[in-house]
């Protein structure tokens, strides 16, 4: 993906030099002018179409988002009851992200999300440790987590 992205910015650098005009205009034309070419030339780059990548980033951003606003509703029910009648617990998630750094954001997300915090993980990269603050049932924890989280994870991953 940086080749792709180093590729394109030196096409639009290059369509300055030919074009003898430096604004921002002619950049932005000639970087929309190298994102033709390099998608045209992603059979020849490793990796996927880096455009592909960026929506999948910013998917995330927008997931994690959302999850972190509802995190912080729930948090806040539970500061404003009376009668704290939450369930804090330990519990092991099993997780299919194959990558060491996909496991580390995957961690990061976790720990930021209000609520929740990762002790630990395991040395294959297999077991995530968490400590949650209102815990309902184990299935669901791990669903929340395998359907939003992981998934988003999984797919700016993939090549």
């Amino acid at each position: 993906m940086a080749i792709q992205v180093l590729v394109n910015l030196l096409l639009a650098i290059f369509w300055l030099f030919v074009n003898d005009s430096y604004t921002l205009n002619n950049f932005v034309l000639g970087y929309v002018f190298g994102l033709l070419l390099v998608f045209l030339m992603r059979k020849l780059l490793p990796g996927r179409f880096y455009v592909v990548t960026l929506y999948y980033v910013i998917k995330l951003m927008i997931i994690f988002l959302v999850e972190l606003i509802k995190a912080n509703i729930d948090v806040i029910r539970i500061v404003i009851k009376p009668k704290m009648d939450n369930e804090p617990a330990f519990f092991v998630y099993d997780t299919d992200l194959k990558e060491p750094w996909e496991v580390v954001v995957l961690s990061t997300l976790i720990t930021l999300t209000p609520g929740t915090i990762v002790l630990g993980v395991s040395d294959d990269n297999k077991k995530i440790y968490i400590h949650c603050l209102d815990f309902s049932t184990k299935e669901e924890e791990v669903e929340g987590i395998k359907s939003s989280l992981e998934k988003a994870v999984r797919e700016v991953g993939e090549a």
